[in-house]
């Protein structure tokens, strides 16, 4: 495997961690270091780190915020 993609991986740690528990990634990375950019899609669709979960997120917590203001009244 390439310095600069060990790197990366190691800089950064949601990547890092993932690995560890899908080890299979190494197999394909070690042959072709373009398939990262999957693996980083996995890595956020698996940790819920992709925009349309962050969305969801804030959408919970600003319903959660309304009800509890409703409460309030």
């Amino acid at each position: 495997m390439r310095v600069d993609t060990i790197n990366y991986i190691r800089n950064n740690p949601p990547l890092y961690q993932y690995l560890k528990y899908h080890s299979y990634w190494y197999k394909a990375i070690n042959r072709d270091s373009k398939l990262l950019k999957e693996l980083e899609q996995d890595m956020k669709k698996e940790y819920k780190l992709t925009p349309e979960d962050k969305i969801n997120r804030l959408n919970e917590k600003m319903n959660f915020i309304s009800s509890f203001l409703e409460v309030l009244k």
